[in-house]
């Protein structure tokens, strides 16, 4: 396994360690960056290293991030995939709100092509915020995922991507129009989503997964921090090597704003696992 293995994303076949850009922003995911400068220097590198799929959203600042991307790397290189997510929005105290009313998708795709600075987007994730808005809620995503279908008619969106769904929503999604991926909570010990997976790997449809190690909340297990003490690696890298490793379909967009912990998170691509060390990983979902 390198960080070179692929997989299609839309038109495209892209390597399966791609890059998050939600951390480019300030605290909080809201805000500019401390260091503007250091967030353009990550971002080049990323692509240095064989990055071509870099995940963003309008919401993340909001605009923060898309403005430094397109500062960092426009006149985009002709392999790279950018994909977004509409469906949220930003309050002024920092929280995070729907906007799903077709007014507002359609107002966020504007605000994704102007940010980013292109004629038409690569993959638009369509993220539900139904329920609380922290997990996948069951309710029909017919209405948004139709004003979707819309602007990529119009020439405005390539493809179309899901986030923060259920597979039942992913079915109903997929009578309306072509799903090139969903991207959800998964990690090794949060597996909800397993039979979801291997149904679109046998599909084709791409997989990313979100918080490869828990995220605001990190996995707490020393059966994951003794492999990677003895791999001499870190409970990161050995955490995004086992999602490798799970199913070809998965891409990951692991995110930083340090170009050193960055080489860290590409160096995982390169992580040999033994059938005794994913035994292990396995387990842990039943102990974490």
């Amino acid at each position: 396994m390198t960080q070179y293995s692929t997989f299609s994303l839309g038109s495209h076949f892209v390597n399966r360690l791609g890059y998050g850009a939600m951390q480019l922003a300030g605290p909080g995911v809201f805000g500019p960056p401390k260091d503007r400068h250091a967030a353009i220097t990550v971002l080049r590198e990323a692509l240095a290293l064989g990055v071509n799929h870099i995940d963003t959203s309008d919401f993340y600042g909001p605009h923060v991030t898309n403005q430094i991307i397109r500062e960092a790397l426009h006149p985009y290189a002709e392999d790279l995939v950018i994909v977004t997510k509409i469906g949220a929005r930003r309050g002024d105290d920092a929280s995070w709100l729907p906007a799903c009313s077709p007014e507002e998708l359609k107002q966020a795709v504007h605000d994704n092509l102007r940010n980013l600075g292109v004629d038409a987007l690569d993959v638009v994730n369509m993220r539900m915020m139904l329920g609380d808005g922290h997990g996948p809620c069951e309710g029909s995503i017919e209405e948004p995922i139709s004003v979707l279908a819309e602007l990529q008619q119009q020439g405005l969106v390539k493809h179309i991507g899901l986030s923060n769904v259920t597979t039942a929503q992913v079915i109903e999604a997929r009578k309306i129009v072509d799903i090139v991926c969903v991207q959800n909570e998964y990690n090794i010990a949060h597996r909800g989503d397993d039979a979801l997976i291997n149904a679109l790997a046998r599909d084709g449809i791409a997989y990313v997964p979100f918080f490869p190690l828990g995220g605001f909340s990190p996995l707490q297990s020393s059966a994951l921090n003794e492999v990677a003490s003895s791999l001499e690696a870190t409970p990161m890298q050995v955490a995004l090597a086992w999602l490798l490793h799970r199913s070809p379909n998965i891409l990951l967009i692991p995110g930083t704003s340090s170009v050193a912990h960055l080489r860290e998170n590409m160096a995982a691509a390169e992580l040999k696992l033994s059938s005794d060390v994913l035994a292990t990983l396995d387990g842990i979902v039943d102990n974490a």
